[in-house]
C-alpha cells in the first residue's frame, strides 16, 4: 500500500510537471513526492500501533485494500484519458522518463543489451548506504535497534516506544514510496492499476534473506531480481511455467532463511565448546 500510494506521488509530479520542469528538477521532486506519500500512508498504521496497540501487520494489510480502492477510483474517474477504456493514466512526458543504463553506457561507447535497468538503481544504493548510517551511526537508529532487541529494557532506559514505532514506520513507508521511481518513471511511464504486483511482500523475503542489513538486502534483492527476470525470459522464450520462480523463491527462503534456527544452535554450541577449551589443550592439538 505504501509503494502504491508512493506511486501516486511520483505520478502526480510527472503528470503535472513532466513537460514544464527540466529533468534535473523533476527527479528530486519525484523522489520527495514518492517518499512523502509513502510515509504519510505508513503514519496512520504506525500511530494506531503506537497509541492504540493495533497490530501493525493487520492494519497495514487493511490499508493495502484501501490503497487499492483509492487508486482504482483515481484511475477510472480522474486520471484516465477521455475516450480510453484502460485503467491507466496518460503517458508521462518523455522529459520525465528515467534514462536507462544501456543508454548511458552507449553514450560512453559501451554496448550492452537493452533492459529495464535504469538510474533508479543508483538511488537504491544511496538509500541502502543512508539506512546503514542512520541505523548504526545515529542516536535514533540506536533507539530503533534497542526497541527491536527488547522493548521492556529500552523503556527502562528511557526510550519512547511510540516515538520509535512511528519513526521506523514512517521511514519504511518513505523507502517503499521510492519503489515507484523504478516502475513508473523508469519503466511503465504511466500510472497503471496494480503496478506494485505484490513486490511489497517480496520485500519481506528479501529482508529475511538479507538479515535486515543493507548489504545483505542488496545481495538478496539482486538474487530475487535475477529469479524474476530469468523466469520471465524462460517463460517467454522456452515456455517454462513462471510459477517455477515462486517455487525457487520458496526453496531459497526455506533453506537459507527458515532453517537457520535449526542449524544455528548446534554450530554455536560447537564453536563455544572449541573456544572454551584450555589453552594448553588447544596448543597440543
Amino acid at each position: 500500500g505504501q509503494a502504491y500510494i508512493g506511486g501516486l506521488g511520483v505520478g502526480l509530479v510527472c503528470l503535472l510537471l513532466g513537460d514544464v520542469l527540466p529533468f534535473a528538477l523533476l527527479l528530486p521532486l519525484a523522489i520527495i513526492a514518492g517518499g512523502l506519500f509513502g510515509a504519510a500512508w505508513a503514519f496512520i498504521p504506525a500511530w494506531l500501533q503506537a497509541k492504540r496497540g493495533s497490530h501493525i501487520v493487520i492494519t497495514t494489510i487493511m490499508f493495502n485494500f484501501i490503497a487499492a480502492s483509492l487508486m482504482a477510483y483515481l484511475l477510472v474517474d480522474v486520471f484516465k484519458p477521455p475516450g480510453s477504456m484502460a485503467t491507466e493514466s496518460k503517458v508521462f512526458a518523455m522529459a520525465s522518463w528515467l534514462p536507462k543504463m544501456s543508454e548511458l553506457l552507449a553514450a560512453v561507447g559501451v554496448t550492452v543489451p537493452n533492459s529495464p535497468l535504469n538510474i533508479s538503481f543508483f538511488w537504491a544504493l544511496i538509500c541502502a548506504a543512508l539506512v546503514w548510517v542512520f541505523i548504526w551511526h545515529t542516536r535514533w537508529g540506536y533507539e530503533i535497534r534497542s526497541v527491536g532487541a527488547s522493548q521492556s529494557a529500552s523503556a527502562y532506559a528511557g526510550i519512547s516506544y511510540p516515538k520509535v514505532v512511528i519513526l521506523a514506520m514512517v521511514i519504511s513507508g518513505m523507502l517503499a514510496g521510492f519503489f515507484a521511481l523504478n516502475v513508473l518513471q523508469g519503466e511503465l511511464h504511466q500510472i497503471k492499476l496494480n503496478f506494485v504486483e505484490g513486490f511489497g511482500f517480496t520485500g519481506i523475503a528479501v529482508a529475511l534473506m538479507g538479515r535486515n542489513h543493507p548489504v545483505g538486502v542488496i545481495i538478496a534483492s539482486l538474487l530475487f531480481g535475477f529469479l524474476y527476470q530469468g523466469g520471465a525470459e524462460l517463460s517467454f522464450e522456452f515456455g517454462v511455467d513462471r510459477n517455477i520462480v515462486v517455487v525457487l523463491q520458496g526453496l531459497v527462503i526455506l533453506f537459507c532463511g527458515a532453517l537457520e534456527h535449526m542449524l544455528r544452535p548446534r554450530i554455536e554450541q560447537a564453536y563455544l565448546a572449541f573456544a572454551n577449551r584450555p589453552v594448553a589443550q588447544v596448543k597440543g592439538a
